[in-house]
């Protein structure tokens, strides 16, 4: 006959995870925390890749987006929107970019987010009803121009956020913030996107060897009232870490040569290819301006 201490852990180790396993919280956390390290380096890895936009100037690229973001956000015509991320599928599958990945890390998070942001427009916009839908005493009766001014949002959403990603996908961090100076963006609001990026992967890092840590210990259930403990112990620790590194890391800097600016070893210089790809997308991005005057 097992005893206690035996079913304990076996049940501890062997159990389906769910509110009354020990380890069921710290293995999803530990994953996600996991799944976003791998997202960062696997971006990182494209981005150094031999892509169509990889090969490009980064300061050709931040204007060839600009342009096209510009564009998205002035268009008013679902197919002109459409046409443009055809144009993006194109580009991402020009620069290597798997089709699946860069799919669903734009689209499986538009479509809640921004329909939260429309979904009372869909109602109180005036106009005839697309349909009506009695539910009790509540009557569901979206407008067709609401309708159609929701979807016109979601789509110019996911053009624009699919062309940021694009951009960071294709483009090293570094060379982006750097050429970030070539349009004149204040000095300062470059340096906090550079050392916020930085520590959010080193804090990614530090958090996932706090929980892989704590849950090579655990040989048991605990209770709630520890787990709660331990979370409140991890977040203060982190916190002091943070605020002990952040020094440490502005010592380092200085130490060696940081004046305040971005620098790569990379050197830019614009050549032909980059020329056409700007006057290309500065084309494309005008026409699509032009043309949805006459479509819906």
């Amino acid at each position: 006959m097992m005893d206690p201490l035996r079913r304990r852990l076996a049940r501890g180790h062997d159990g389906p995870a769910g509110n009354n396993d020990a380890t069921g919280w710290l293995e999803h956390t530990v994953a996600g925390i996991t799944r976003s390290i791998e997202h960062a380096v696997f971006t990182e890895e494209h981005a150094r890749g031999d892509g169509w936009l990889q090969r490009l100037d980064p300061r050709a690229k931040l204007g060839m987006f600009l342009a096209a973001v510009l564009a998205a956000s002035l268009s008013g015509s679902v197919l002109v929107l459409a046409a443009l991320y055809v144009a993006v599928l194109a580009a991402a599958r020009a620069s290597r970019i798997p089709f699946d990945f860069f799919v669903k890390r734009v689209w499986l998070g538009i479509p809640f987010f921004a329909g939260l942001v429309v979904l009372p427009a869909v109602f109180m916009v005036p106009g005839p009803h697309a349909f009506d839908l009695a539910l009790g005493p509540i009557s569901i009766a979206p407008t067709v121009p609401g309708l159609a001014g929701g979807v016109l949002f979601v789509s110019r959403v996911g053009v624009s956020v699919s062309l940021a990603v694009l951009l960071v996908m294709t483009t090293p961090w570094a060379d982006l913030l750097k050429s970030l100076q070539a349009f004149r963006v204040p000095q300062l609001f470059i340096l906090v996107l550079a050392m916020a990026y930085r520590y959010i992967f080193l804090f990614l890092h530090l958090a996932n060897g706090m929980f892989e840590a704590r849950k090579s210990r655990i040989v048991a259930r605990t209770s709630g009232g520890e787990q709660r403990r331990w979370i409140a112990a991890s977040m203060g620790s982190l916190l002091n870490r943070s605020v002990k590194m952040s020094n440490d890391v502005y010592a380092a800097m200085v130490a060696r040569g940081f004046a305040g600016s971005i620098r790569t070893f990379a050197g830019y210089r614009m050549t032909r290819s980059d020329w056409t790809a700007v006057a290309g997308t500065l084309a494309l991005s005008a026409a699509a301006v032009v043309a949805q005057r006459g479509l819906p």
